[in-house]
């Protein structure tokens, strides 16, 4: 028996999708959001609570995209240039929202950067002027400009954080579109000689995850993270 090719799928879908979307109501509830509005600005503490929640949703998302985008097969059209004159509006006229991340943020290790570091072939001719010369005093340190203070309210910007919730709710209501961007994406890398990253999931623990379980995201993230790199492998049958 190859439980791979047996197992239910579509129900694991199901399953962690209804889970997901009783999470989202309960974020967009937290926010005061209704429609396609946005809150601009909410308690930091407030803030706090939406991100730890929001974050390992969207990678619980992105791996129910990963898992539902096994087997899809698309055509990627060819890029036509865009005429002159014309340029990307929404339909309504307003703001757009962002579509939603496909593939895992990379975790930036300088230790292991293959960069070549390029030296002059020739050392650079400091001259001075005289004995006393300095050259501080010919190009003057710019003085440092201090932060703004925060905002005397105690309240935080909360645009981004109710776009990238609108960006989440938008994808897992589409999970068959999400899939076919998927496919999509693949098809791109693979014509790419030698890019960066071929999965969509970084490699060790998902963006989110906490080892203490203290959400119930953390659950949903922990079966979504371990189905979708089980999808990720080749059928051997």
């Amino acid at each position: 028996m190859n439980w791979k090719r047996d197992f239910n799928w579509d129900l694991a879908i199901k399953h962690n999708s209804e889970a997901l979307k009783g999470i989202i109501e309960t974020l967009f509830a937290m926010l005061g959001l209704v429609g396609d509005a946005a809150v601009s600005r909410i308690p930091k503490s407030l803030h706090s609570a939406v991100s730890s929640v929001l974050r390992p949703a969207e990678s619980a998302v992105r791996r129910l995209i990963v898992i539902a985008a096994r087997g899809v097969v698309v055509k990627v059209a060819p890029s036509r240039p865009m005429s002159k004159g014309h340029k990307i509006t929404s339909k309504g006229g307003g703001s757009r929202l962002p579509s939603f991340k496909l593939y895992d943020t990379r975790k930036y290790f300088p230790e292991l950067s293959q960069r070549r570091v390029r030296y002059a072939k020739y050392p650079p001719r400091v001259l001075f002027l005289g004995p006393d010369s300095r050259l501080d005093d010919l190009w003057p340190r710019p003085s440092p400009v201090a932060a703004p203070a925060p905002p005397p309210d105690g309240l935080v910007n909360a645009e981004r954080l109710s776009r990238r919730l609108h960006a989440l709710k938008s994808a897992l209501e589409d999970l068959p579109r999400q899939a076919r961007r998927m496919a999509r994406w693949r098809l791109r890398r693979e014509a790419i000689k030698t890019p960066v990253f071929r999965s969509p999931l970084r490699p060790g623990p998902p963006p989110g995850r906490r080892k203490r379980h203290i959400h119930p995201i953390d659950e949903i993230l922990a079966d979504c993270h371990g189905l979708a790199w089980e999808a990720e492998k080749p059928d051997t049958s």
